[in-house]
């Protein structure tokens, strides 16, 4: 239908529905607004109508909330003072299609006018309205439907507040509206007592000022101009209580009312009720604020909770002040062990040794304490109020913990103050009392959430709290403090661009980190193996290992030899098979083979059908994608047994009939259907069946086929012998002219063996000639002849169906094998040096076989290592093999700063160690060599015949150990 069309069919549906709207109105005796406007915006009554309709009519719409509003999205009313621009849609429909609704949807006769069209909208379920049951409710009772105002919200609700950034639509509701006007009484000021004149009138005179003239003008609203007042209703009246008419119970309730006994009326607030204060959040920030003990005690405990239960949504970001708070209390426990009573000062004054700088950070705060006066205390002699400061600070420290590890709060408190790094600096460096134990793990587990976040300066030895971290590591016995401290090196700057560059680490320290890798500790294991991945990816580190290689503070080898056997730590066995030769499809046979003598004696001497059957066993196979005409068949069958059967044979040693070898068919082979191709002339097929290349016998056995193929001839030999024996025997009688020696059947006459023949060859396949084409040539007699042949005999089993049988001999046709490159090395292990070599190597298979082969598969067993969601691998080994891999990138430019001097100044070597170093004859020839002894040394023996391992046996670890075979080749390459 063309667009005009349905504009036109549109418009005649329209003035249709307005002519049925108009006539109902004129029957019922309504005023019919047809063309009514809403914010100066036309209103489609058709339209309108069949909206609400779809929203379930006008009931459902003023039921719901809102909905009127939605209503009026359809029209384009705009959402400036959308409530007002709904009810005066929800009017348009009251007055105009409310009662048509009725009538026409419900088939029901709507109320009566005076109770629907003549008042407001206000309200609903019309369909239920009648004069008995209707009241119409006055202004200040009226209850809002749909989207009428709403009132003033009493007492008990809360009032309906819009969301930041909703629309202006909704900037009005919940708001009170303004009172609805009245009427001014004006009294009579006449005399009470009326004249007979006066009485003689119907009607005293009524007023008729100018606002009275307004108020009951034209212009007056609907809803003011048809108010009617509220009916009278008779007071109840209750006796009250006196002296005079009850004097005891008058006296009771005065005696109540003085003891404070009388019972609190309804619906009356009383002060300090009905207001709930504060959420928990702000409450435990301004107690933990207002200095009082027991407010502090409330806070900490409830932060405690938050910060374990809900940590997640308790931002410093969003209460600030909170953390500043947190840490000033905790270091206020200095004051247990020194005179300081730390002060925060967010000003650059800090000439004050007990002022901390909230900004820059305080320099030389350990020094500081060291000048401060130590305060006297007996461990034995608590005071109570030090028992309640140090479980305060234990609680502060704990949520301190616990709120730091959201990412978004380590990242605050590093961007707004240094408080922090000071608050570690001061709490670390207190004297080691057992009552700050957990103090000090909370202190620790705090700097490994920040210090991703921090830069270190240069040299970092610089920083007391890098210095701290360095002592823990040393000298404390606590291993859980230990494992945090390396983690909390390892992390230094991880989330920054900045490199982290750890140095400055004492010998003694390396070697202990490297003794604990020593140990059965998975976790302390792993983290030690951080801190070396971290520490030898700088080459300044790798350099103090190569110089302090035969120091027993930190000695190199069994460093490498440690790493070469936590490779396999957590390995898996796996067992998986790896491809030798892909399968080679067999090509069909294009003719039905020819059966032995021997299998034909024996289906003569069967009866049908099972002689038939059997038949079609023998040189049959089901192939689903294969087909065969029907008279093909049948016609096979007939040339196979027509002529041992005569006509006067019976019908179990004759020839079946068609029809019925035709059904024996899909009998024998369960995927074999008959089927009739349609075209221009029926084609009748045998779907899911082909010839056999090779006919079998009963058993399956498969018979062996002579691929001998004379010169000057088209075709093979095409005889099919029972078992390899007869084909051996059938290969020298007819095709090498062997004869039997006289009175024997075993064995042959050796005459004319070893005569020269130049027309003796090896004709298999009609490519193999052996004796004039192969290397090393052989004389063309009959004895060489004869001893080449077994390579064409296949054995007995699989060998038929895996393509071991009719080879080709040592023509130059490409080989049916794969060949398998060897890179073992001397040591029995593959040897990456040999990968280079077996690349080159030729790797050939043929892809076309007549007879087919079966795939050639190997199975392995492999060691891998775990790998995580994204196939990577990871754990201990993983990290292992990343620290080899530094030393092995490293260890060239380590030895150049070696030789060249550039290693004076680092780690703390002058020019005379340096100097003193390379005199030793073993150091300087490992330094002459450009890294080849380095590498010699240090890779040789079992960490070579590890990683040569591990790179074969386990897949997933693998490339990262090839990568560090390639680095200590290229390191040997010089």
């Amino acid at each position: 239908m063309a667009p005009s069309d349905e504009v036109e069919s549109l418009q005649l549906d329209n003035i249709t529905f307005l002519k049925r709207l108009a006539t109902f109105h004129q029957h019922r005796g309504t005023a019919l607004d047809a063309a009514p406007r809403v914010n100066n915006r036309p209103i489609e009554l058709q339209k309108l109508y069949h909206i609400v309709l779809d929203h379930g009519g006008y009931d459902e719409v003023s039921r719901a909330k809102l909905a009127w509003r939605k209503v009026g999205q359809a029209f384009g009313l705009g959402t400036n003072n959308a409530a007002a621009y709904a009810f005066a849609l929800k009017t348009v429909y009251y007055k105009n299609l409310a009662a048509f609704e009725i009538k026409d949807r419900y088939n029901r006769e709507p109320p009566p006018k005076e109770i629907l069209e003549h008042i407001t909208a206000r309200g609903g379920d019309l369909l239920n309205r009648t004069v008995e049951n209707y009241s119409q409710p006055s202004i200040e009772d009226a209850e809002p439907s749909g989207d009428d105002e709403v009132t003033t919200p009493n007492g008990g609700d809360k009032m309906d507040l819009d969301d930041p950034g909703s629309g202006p639509g909704r900037s009005t509701r919940g708001l009170r509206q303004a009172p609805p006007q009245r009427v001014l009484f004006q009294p009579d000021l006449s005399s009470s007592r009326q004249t007979r004149t006066a009485t003689g009138h119907g009607q005293s005179p009524q007023p008729t000022t100018a606002s009275s003239a307004a108020y009951n003008g034209p212009s007056l609203p609907h809803s003011i101009s048809s108010y009617e007042p509220r009916p009278p209703f008779p007071l109840t009246l209750r006796g009250v209580t006196t002296p005079a008419n009850n004097s005891t119970r008058f006296y009771q309730q005065m005696n109540q009312q003085h003891i404070g006994l009388k019972r609190k009326a309804k619906n009356v607030t009383e002060p300090g009720s009905g207001f709930d204060g504060p959420n928990i959040y702000v409450r435990t920030l301004q107690a933990l604020k207002s200095g009082i003990p027991g407010e502090i005690r409330y806070a900490l405990h409830h932060l405690v909770k938050i910060s374990h239960e809900r940590g997640d949504k308790f931002r410093f970001e969003a209460f600030p002040g909170l953390a500043e708070a947190l840490i000033e209390y905790i270091m206020g426990i200095t004051s247990e062990y020194y005179a300081i009573h730390w002060r925060v000062s967010y000003l650059e004054d800090v000439s004050s040794d007990e002022v901390l700088d909230a900004i820059n950070g305080t320099p030389k705060l350990p020094e500081k304490m060291q000048r401060a006066e130590r305060v006297d205390f007996v461990d034995e002699l608590w005071e109570p109020e030090s028992v309640i400061h140090f479980e305060n600070v234990m609680q502060a420290g704990l949520a301190t913990r616990n709120l730091l590890h959201m990412e978004e709060n380590a990242q605050y408190l590093v961007r707004e103050t240094n408080l922090a790094r000071d608050m570690l600096t001061i709490v670390l460096n207190l004297p080691h009392d057992f009552r700050l134990t957990e103090l000090r793990h909370y202190m620790w587990d705090i700097a490994e959430c920040l210090v991703p976040y921090w830069v270190m300066p240069n040299p970092p030895k610089s920083d007391p709290l890098y210095r701290l971290l360095l002592s823990e590591i040393q000298d404390s016995p606590d291993r859980g403090a230990i494992v945090t401290c390396i983690r909390t090196l390892c992390r230094i700057s991880m989330n920054l661009t900045v490199n982290n560059n750890i140095n400055g680490v004492p010998a003694k320290t390396i070697n202990k980190i490297v003794n604990w890798c020593l140990l059965q500790d998975e976790e302390l294991v792993g983290a030690a193996l951080d801190f070396l991945y971290q520490y030898t990816a700088n080459p300044v580190n790798v350099a103090l290992l190569l110089y302090t290689h035969k120091s027993w503070e930190c000695p190199l080898p069994p460093l490498l030899s440690r790493m070469s056997s936590l490779l396999r730590h957590g390995e898996l066995e796996t067992q998986a098979k790896v491809i030798l030769q892909h399968a080679i499809p067999e090509i069909p046979a294009e003719t039905i083979p020819n059966i032995p003598a021997d299998l034909l004696q024996r289906l003569l001497q069967m009866d049908e059908p099972e002689r038939s059957n059997v038949w079609l066993k023998c040189v049959f196979e089901e192939h689903k994608d294969s087909e065969i005409t029907q008279i093909a068949l049948w016609h096979a069958y007939q040339a196979r047994f027509l002529q041992h059967s005569s006509p006067a044979a019976s019908s179990a040693t004759g020839l079946l009939p068609a029809a019925e070898f035709i059904k024996n068919v899909s009998i024998i082979f369960e995927s074999a259907t008959a089927q009739v191709v349609n075209g221009v002339q029926n084609k009748f097929i045998i779907k899911g069946i082909r010839p056999r290349r090779h006919p079998t016998d009963p058993r399956h056995h498969i018979y062996h086929r002579c691929m001998w193929k004379s010169p000057g001839q088209t075709n093979f030999c095409s005889e099919y012998l029972s078992n390899a024996e007869a084909l051996k025997h059938h290969l020298w009688q007819v095709h090498c002219g062997l004869k039997f020696k006289e009175g024997s059947t075993t064995q042959y006459s050796a005459e004319e063996t070893g005569t020269l023949n130049p027309r003796i060859d090896c004709h298999w396949s009609g490519n193999c000639h052996r004796l004039s084409e192969g290397v090393p040539k052989l004389e063309p007699t009959i004895y060489n002849l004869v001893r080449h042949m077994p390579i064409h005999i296949p054995r007995e089993g699989k060998d038929v169906r895996n393509g071991q049988h009719h080879k080709t001999g040592y023509s130059s046709a490409a080989s049916h094998h794969h060949f398998v490159p060897n890179t073992l090395g001397p040591r029995g292990v593959h040897d990456p040096r040999f990968l280079a070599d077996a690349k080159n190597l030729p790797m050939v298979r043929s892809e076309v076989d007549p007879e087919g082969k079966e795939a050639v598969w190997q199975h392995m067993t492999y060691y891998n290592t775990p790998v995580d969601e994204k196939g990577e691998p990871c754990g201990l080994s993983h990290t292992a093999a990343l620290v080899l891999r530094n030393i092995a990138r490293h260890v060239v430019k380590a030895n150049a700063m070696l030789r060249d001097g550039d290693f004076v100044g680092k780690e703390g070597v002058s020019r005379e160690d340096l100097e003193r170093w390379m005199n030793d004859e073993e150091n300087a020839e490992l330094v002459a060599e450009r890294g080849a002894a380095w590498m010699e040394r240090l890779f040789r023996g079992e960490v070579w015949d590890g990683l040569c391992w591990v790179m074969s046996y386990n897949r997933s670890l693998g490339p990262v150990v090839a990568d560090v075979l390639a680095l200590v080749k290229k390191g040997m390459d010089g």
